[in-house]
């Protein structure tokens, strides 16, 4: 059965990390309601989920994508380039551990897991604040004997590449094209976001459907008309510490 690993919210979500966003009062218990329905959904789609604990030291943790990507034949465990999340490694290291090998992006080396786009044998790395030179070569050297390609991707204007473009299906990805480049995609079909809608380009592919955010009713048309069927969720709270729906699970299939 495939499994989601998600974190619970942590009381100290308030005090989480922002890059590109002003803080903004959030209500933890709202965040909880938003990420259990949101667990629900994936519940739904056929998906066990573990859920892991998180403690007000972690007020990132619920976010648990940056802290690891997982491939069928290995999981990466990253080195996240906020210095505050490395206290997160361990318990998903651990998790993981259950499910694949294991292998850890070591220092220099900086990894965010979101940003890290895998869409079939091709691995999008984005180069960001969090994600730095060392840890896209980090992750080359740890998927070359699996035959993956590695490409690194700029990204701009936000902060995680999985904030400017996710896949859809092998073939077509949705993407926002003021923060990427889509001359790197250009094998692959596009949906481009409603440009009212920024935000919108973050969407997490399950088996037979796409978790997708409720904030974004006019790109979520978009993709209605291109067959993807959608299940919305409300995640108005986590978008407040710059969070999205892929951002809260690790998806492990099979």
């Amino acid at each position: 059965m495939p499994t989601a690993l998600t974190r619970e919210v942590s009381s100290g979500l308030a005090a989480c990390e922002l890059t590109h966003l002003a803080r903004a009062p959030i209500d933890v218990e709202l965040a909880r309601a938003q990420h259990f329905a949101y667990e629900q959904a994936i519940r739904d789609a056929g998906y066990a989920v573990q859920r892991l604990p998180a403690t007000a030291d972690m007020p990132d943790s619920v976010f648990i994508e940056d802290i690891a990507v997982v491939f069928p034949e290995l999981a990466i465990v990253t080195r996240p380039g906020a210095e505050s999340r490395r206290v997160e490694i361990p318990t998903v290291a651990a998790a993981l551990a259950r499910y694949r090998t294991v292998q850890s992006i070591q220092a220099p080396a900086t990894v965010d897991g979101g940003d890290v786009l895998v869409v079939g044998r091709r691995v999008f790395a984005g180069r960001s604040s969090r994600t730095n030179r060392d840890g896209i070569a980090a992750m080359r050297r740890l998927l070359e004997p699996f035959e993956y390609t590695v490409c690194e991707i700029a990204v701009r204007g936000c902060l995680h590449l999985k904030s400017a473009v996710t896949a859809l299906t092998d073939q077509l990805l949705l993407v926002n094209p003021s923060w990427i480049d889509k001359e790197a995609f250009a094998r692959f079909d596009f949906v481009e976001i409603d440009p009212l809608e920024p935000m919108a380009a973050n969407a997490l592919r399950l088996d037979e459907r796409v978790i997708y955010s409720a904030a974004h009713p006019r790109t979520a048309a978009r993709l209605a008309k291109r067959g993807i069927r959608l299940e919305t969720v409300y995640v108005s709270e986590l978008a407040k510490a710059e969070g999205a729906v892929t951002c809260c699970s690790l998806i492990i299939d099979g």
